[in-house]
């Protein structure tokens, strides 16, 4: 190739490459964010009291948080138009099921759900752990300070708020979040 003929390509070859050199990192960037498949809902820590609250569950029977002091509370609030809500329920089932028997419950409370819809809910998924309504939200809302779905709180033994987080959680993170707190005072 002649001189001119060189000088004619040169900006045709340098976009080239520079395309080439664009395409690469482009990869490089989407195979490094794709590795990291754990991305995930992290949890707060805290340290307040556990609010007062006292609601009913899918059978209208009467319950409050206090009735559960000297256990690991993890609450949760949900409800069952919210997709988070729905992809976290078996993970916390699980957790429950692993943990049960130390002294923790899970507390789900629904976030204004007719009751027959939340009752279906409880049956779809095969939750064993207590559901509590609020019918209005007004409740939870108030004692937690929340209007975010999924929420969920941890109380200790003690009846302090130790943990909280906003958003869908998988188990990985409450392993190293939440048990540590269970293996406390046991």
């Amino acid at each position: 190739m002649t001189p001119k003929k060189l000088q004619k390509f040169f900006p045709l070859i340098l976009l080239a490459l520079g395309l080439i050199l664009i395409a690469a990192s482009g990869y490089s960037i989407w195979r490094n964010v794709s590795v990291q498949t754990d991305i995930s809902t992290v949890p707060v820590e805290m340290n307040y009291p556990a609010p007062e609250l006292t609601l009913t569950d899918i059978q209208n029977i009467s319950h409050s948080l206090a009735d559960y002091r000297g256990q690991v509370v993890l609450v949760n609030l949900w409800a069952t138009w919210c997709p988070p809500c729905k992809a976290e329920m078996p993970t916390l089932e699980a957790y429950y099921q692993k943990y049960k028997t130390e002294d923790f419950v899970v507390i789900a409370i629904n976030d204004g759900d007719p009751t027959p819809d939340v009752i279906q809910f409880v049956e779809d998924y095969k939750l064993t752990f207590p559901v509590w309504l609020d019918p209005t939200y007004i409740a939870t809302e108030q004692s937690f300070k929340t209007l975010n779905l999924p929420s969920s709180f941890v109380i200790d033994r003690e009846g302090i708020v130790r943990l909280q987080w906003v958003g869908e959680i998988n188990t990985k993170i409450l392993e190293k979040a939440v048990s540590p707190i269970i293996k406390e005072n046991q």
